[in-house]
């Protein structure tokens, strides 16, 4: 394994791995170090700096500027992708023939680049990114940014059809694996879920005195959930919740200030979040938005005690059966009223652990990726 290479374009620096897309990326990079295959990792930099941290885990990083701004909006292009363009990148991996991991859309510039005809490419998906956005516009207030992300929906949709120059793409979720499937019936489309930074369950029996809601508070569909629990689900009779995540808007922190029973607590060191959902008597999670996997309900599930969602939060992921499912706000007040009654018992930890090691383990899923481009 030691003489195996492949590199790995990242559309983010992947360090700090603390939001969705670069999770799955930093503990890719983790996987794959320890089963001794050497990565070449190009990242695309913008608002983080250089990680000397990736060079422990690569046998070279290399970094690009991304082009922002007025120019790379008015292109035919998605300007997630035409911003992540780069011929000192092409040129470097000319200089092999390693195989190629585009992660992301984003990254995807490069894909049909005729220069790279005949090297492995494999695309990895993260989410249908044009359902993305066009749920972004829906979600969004501010007429500018809706404009955005409907016409980012329009260029990424006609983009999707360049997927057709990846030899192989390895998808997070099942419903978009059906969906590329019937976009691309001639191509090998895999499901590999995201990896992810739990190595094992790590549940406490028992019970908790709170419930958490926690995401990233500065993006516009954890708003919106984070404002449909406030508003419509959690009343003066529930037990506490607490809402934790980054940079919440003024909006969030004044819908939060008035109400006795519900806390915000912002921009926590990793390893106090990390107690805050381990402590937590339920993680409760909804979403308004069926696209990708949801890796803070990975992290919920390995560490976290009972677990309420809606079922938008499930989809093509295999996990209803580890989760309460409710749809409206009257069940889901239900279930939370109910689990204060219950503890959570090792067995239900046991039954837990043993699907998620056998179907979301990161040992497994790395190999089941070096199977699968034949590393």
């Amino acid at each position: 394994m030691a003489d195996h290479n492949i590199h790995i374009i990242s559309f983010d620096i992947p360090f700090p791995a603390n939001y969705g897309g670069v999770i799955d990326i930093y503990y890719k990079l983790k996987a794959l170090h320890e089963r001794g295959v050497k990565v070449h990792l190009h990242c695309f930099e913008y608002n983080r700096e250089p990680a000397p941290q990736m060079e422990l885990l690569c046998e070279e990083v290399h970094y690009y500027p991304r082009k922002t701004g007025l120019i790379p909006n008015l292109s035919l292009l998605p300007y997630i992708v035409v911003s992540r363009k780069s011929e000192k990148m092409i040129k470097t991996l000319l200089k092999d023939d390693y195989p190629i991991l585009f992660e992301g859309m984003h990254s995807c510039y490069h894909l049909s680049d005729p220069r790279l005809k005949g090297r492995v490419k494999v695309y990895r998906e993260s989410n249908i990114e044009h359902q993305y956005y066009h749920h972004l516009a829906r979600a969004e207030s501010s007429i500018s940014r809706k404009l955005y992300y409907s016409t980012e929906a329009v260029r990424l949709k006609w983009f999707e059809k360049k997927l057709r120059h990846a030899d192989l793409m390895l998808v997070v979720s099942k419903m978009d694996e059906q969906h590329l499937k019937d976009r691309f019936p001639d191509k090998k489309v895999q499901f590999l879920p995201s990896f992810h930074r739990e190595e094992k369950v790590s549940i406490l029996p028992g019970k908790g005195s709170y419930a958490l809601y926690h995401g990233k508070l500065s993006i516009v569909e954890n708003q919106q959930a984070a404002a449909y629990l406030v508003q419509q689900v959690w009343d003066d009779s529930m037990p506490e919740l607490i809402i934790a995540g980054l940079n919440p808007s003024t909006h969030m922190k004044r819908m939060v200030e008035k109400r006795p029973n519900i806390r915000l607590m912002t921009d926590l060191p990793e390893k106090e979040m990390d107690e805050l959902i381990r402590h937590a008597h339920v993680n409760i999670l909804v979403t308004f938005q069926p696209t990708g996997l949801k890796l803070k309900l990975l992290h919920a599930l390995f560490s976290g005690r009972f677990c309420i969602v809606n079922p938008l939060m499930l989809t093509g992921t295999n996990l209803d059966h580890l989760c309460l499912v409710g749809n409206d706000p009257d069940t889901l007040r239900q279930y939370v009223h109910e689990t204060f009654h219950n503890e959570f018992l090792p067995e239900m930890i046991e039954t837990r652990a043993e699907f998620l090691n056998s179907s979301y383990g990161n040992k497994k899923n790395c190999q089941l990726l070096l199977e699968y481009v034949n590393l």
